[in-house]
């Protein structure tokens, strides 16, 4: 099995390809890819879930496969579908040719050439990383459905036959916990709560990530965002939200997140008018440099 041999390798290689990983979140992808689990992964948007995926291909030099859920998901639009209008113009091509074998045609129609595949079944094709991203948007019944594909990592296609992964894809499931995943399948994957980053850690993937902003303007934004995550917000901002606030200001020249700049920029990092508000009414209070 090749890939990073320790935790320690793990977080080296994350590191190299742009994802500042903690110890827990590391040794949990680790774990989840050295024993052929799901790994399942929740904490507040934002955090780095989604990332972690992307990264996670970077480094195994896997390509990454993203299933979006949402409400109403289902087999068709996650697992395969047909190719109807395809088929439909190889019937009445082969009709003006001449001469149709019902059973030759039959085969053909139903062959891989037809085959549409969706996220789930270009998963089981190639070694993939797979990414069942906010599977708590979908339904209950995708749900089961999903758990049993996670079971063996092989698929019937009634028309077509059975397709199994010679290599499993490494699966990462993310929830934003809208609603609470079912046991069952919280019982198939390695569980991990991805925690928002420490003050310093969130500075350094700031800095990396918006490379013309200065060291202060990093560490300042980190240290406000963290200050605002405290606070009672409709929608409290991610790791996200500091990128965005961070290339913000420096497109604006500041080098520091001075009040009137911060003021004029709150759109960046609160996405709510209430939330904007609220913290425009002690604004100052949270800019404060630490004593």
């Amino acid at each position: 099995m090749q890939g990073p041999e320790s935790v320690a390798a793990l977080v080296d290689d994350l590191e190299r390809v742009g994802y500042l990983a903690d110890e827990g979140t590391a040794t949990a992808a680790w774990l989840a890819w050295r024993t052929s689990r799901p790994l399942l992964l929740e904490g507040e948007p934002g955090v780095g879930k989604t990332s972690l995926a992307t990264a996670l291909a970077r480094v195994l030099g896997r390509d990454l496969v993203r299933l979006q859920c949402y409400e109403g998901i289902d087999a068709s639009a996650a697992l395969y579908d047909w190719d109807h209008p395809r088929q439909l113009l190889h019937v009445r091509a082969l009709e003006a040719a001449g001469g149709v074998d019902a059973d030759a045609l039959e085969h053909d129609l139903w062959s891989r050439r037809f085959l549409l595949p969706r996220p789930l079944l270009r998963s089981l094709e190639a070694p993939s990383v797979l990414l069942v991203d906010e599977l708590d948007r979908a339904d209950d019944e995708f749900e089961a459905f999903l758990l049993e594909l996670l079971s063996d990592f092989a698929v019937t296609i009634p028309e077509y036959g059975t397709v199994t992964a010679e290599v499993p894809p490494l699966v990462v499931v993310t929830s934003n916990r809208t609603r609470e995943v079912h046991d069952a399948l919280k019982r198939r994957c390695y569980y991990h709560w991805v925690e928002h980053p420490d003050l310093d850690r969130e500075t350094e993937i700031v800095r990396r990530s918006v490379p013309e902003a200065d060291a202060a303007l990093a560490a300042g934004v980190a240290r406000v965002v963290a200050r605002l995550r405290e606070q009672d917000l409709l929608k409290a901002p991610g790791v996200a939200e500091s990128i965005d606030w961070a290339r913000t200001l420096a497109a604006l020249g500041a080098t520091t997140v001075e009040p009137a700049a911060a003021a004029r920029t709150l759109g960046a990092v609160l996405k709510y008018r209430e939330d904007q508000q609220r913290v425009a009414a002690h604004l100052a209070e949270l800019l404060a440099e630490p004593a």
